[in-house]
């Protein structure tokens, strides 16, 4: 933490500048020593009016100024080149591990109840670390989230041998339930960097129902659909979800829910009870398994990065939305 500093008055880089939508990916994403190329830091500007002609001068008189550094197509905060190499040696391990999400996509289609499978976490941003792993957002029928995660679990501890290497499924809503509750620039990220391995159209509802993340990135459009698994039942599961559709579906449903509530609140008893919503909220139409609540470790972190940026630079950037850390709508 830095102290306030007021022997000197910080030139001030406004949100009207172009260098300041240059500067807050570059140092977003230098919390994982990632550096970006010119088309990534125009896609994650935060100005809806942003030209990629005042960026490129803008990137250069960063260069000049020693704001920013480029080696080979990237730019960065810091010159550190070592982080080229290894954002390649990420970025081809990530071009392996995607075909395998697409397979693994299309075991997790055909489970009950689940309606569309998403790519996450890093990897939906084309990286994989040597100890990452693939994460899926799932939507599911309504009503029946939690019997569909049940037996996604279990085949991952029975058949997976527990192993999250390929089969991550934390995130979980239905399929009435598609907007984002917590709105920060966090998961504003993480909205728009989903990317659709099956069901097309649900994707696209999920894009229109979280247009509020258009507001942190308006020059993020739509990822591709070309490549997306189309909707097709198998025997599985329209033989279970016929069964399961009654009653009994909807206590079993709800079993499952309390079930894994219970042994959350009995593993995290540490976690005060802001902390555990947060991390490992669990309604009806939502489950959200993030026990390292890397949401807030992001935000911290970014806030850091920014900070030591205007004490090295003696200089200060305007931010007025990019950390708002809670900005939820909550459904009873």
């Amino acid at each position: 933490m830095f102290k306030n500093i007021s022997s000197y008055q910080p030139a001030i880089i406004d949100a009207n500048n172009s260098l300041h939508h240059v500067l807050m990916p570059l140092l977003y994403f230098e919390i994982f020593s990632y550096p970006l190329t010119f088309d990534e830091i125009l896609h994650f500007c935060q100005d809806q009016n942003c030209q990629p002609e005042a960026l490129k001068k803008s990137i250069q008189e960063g260069i000049e100024k020693g704001y920013i550094f480029q080696h080979e197509q990237f730019y960065l905060c810091q010159n550190k080149p070592a982080w080229v190499k290894k954002r390649k040696e990420h970025n081809h391990r990530a071009t392996r591990y995607l075909s395998r999400a697409y397979k693994m996509a299309q075991i997790i289609r055909r489970f009950p109840y689940v309606r569309a499978v998403f790519l996450s976490g890093a990897l939906s941003k084309n990286v994989m670390p040597k100890d990452g792993d693939i994460d899926y957002f799932i939507v599911t029928q309504t009503g029946r989230l939690w019997i569909s995660r049940t037996l996604l679990v279990l085949f991952k501890k029975i058949f997976l041998l527990n192993s999250h290497k390929y089969f991550c499924v934390n995130y979980f809503v239905d399929e009435e339930h598609l907007e984002i509750e917590e709105k920060n620039l966090f998961t504003a990220m993480e909205t728009v960097t989903l990317v659709p391995l099956h069901n097309p159209e649900i994707y696209r509802q999920f894009y229109a129902v979280n247009d509020w993340a258009q507001q942190y990135f308006p020059n993020s459009p739509m990822r591709p659909l070309e490549k997306t698994i189309p909707v097709k039942k198998s025997f599985l599961q329209n033989s279970m979800e016929s069964l399961l559709n009654g009653k009994m579906g909807d206590r079993i449903d709800l079993y499952c829910m309390r079930t894994t509530l219970g042994h959350w609140k009995k593993k995290f008893s540490n976690f005060d009870s802001d902390k555990f919503d947060n991390a490992l909220k669990s309604r009806s139409y939502v489950s959200k398994h993030h026990p390292q609540d890397f949401q807030n470790k992001v935000l911290t972190a970014y806030e850091e990065r920014i900070q030591t940026f205007e004490h090295h630079h003696q200089i200060q950037l305007d931010r007025p939305m990019s950390l708002l850390k809670k900005e939820t709508k909550n459904h009873e």
